[in-house]
């Protein structure tokens, strides 16, 4: 157990790690978007380019960051029933959604995302928008983001049984600590101070 228990710390740190630079894209994302409203108002003009750029940000928050919403216990639950069980019943019931719902499916889509990424890849495929980007980066975001999200399901499985076992506490419970809102205004502030030194 504690071989899993140290693959379930690598696989946590590794979604950790994207989970804080998928921060950093959300704050890109708003720049972004915000100054190519300024410029299509202030200037009647844009770029294909910053529109799709846009769409990619979005895109790699959305797909990267799934991996470590499942590691923070922050994804959407339907805790009707499971609010009732007790904390071994509701990391049983976890572990059958993951078993039997979670991983099949992120396994269908990782196998069915690939063939198309690498499909663009090879073709060197470019949007069809004039000054448009690239297609396989944005492509590539799919087959990564289920890739993270199922090395995550591995580490909660590991956790939700060596709790049951009596290894570790509850993996459920809601972690205390800041949010990664306040995570990241903690970084651009820790980061400003570092640059008025």
């Amino acid at each position: 157990m504690s071989f899993l228990l140290s693959l379930s710390r690598l696989i946590d740190w590794i979604n950790e790690r994207v989970g804080r630079g998928v921060l950093w894209l959300v704050l890109i994302a708003v720049v972004i978007s915000a100054g190519n409203a300024l410029v299509r108002k202030l200037f009647n003009t844009s770029s294909n380019a910053l529109l799709e750029i846009q769409w990619y940000l979005f895109a790699a928050i959305f797909m990267l960051a799934a991996g470590y919403t499942f590691l923070r216990n922050e994804h959407v639950r339907i805790d009707v029933v499971t609010s009732h069980l007790s904390p071994r019943g509701q990391n049983i019931v976890d572990i059958i959604g993951i078993l039997f719902f979670l991983m099949p499916m992120v396994g269908l889509v990782l196998w069915l995302s690939w063939s198309p990424f690498m499909l663009s890849f090879k073709s060197g495929e470019m949007s069809a928008n004039a000054g448009g980007l690239i297609r396989w980066p944005v492509k590539l975001l799919l087959p990564a983001g289920m890739a993270l999200l199922f090395l995550q399901a591995i580490s909660e499985l590991i956790k939700r049984i060596a709790f049951l076992a009596g290894h570790i506490p509850n993996p459920l419970d809601k972690r205390k600590g800041p949010s990664a809102e306040e995570e990241l205004a903690a970084s651009i502030k820790a980061q400003k101070q570092g640059e008025a030194k």
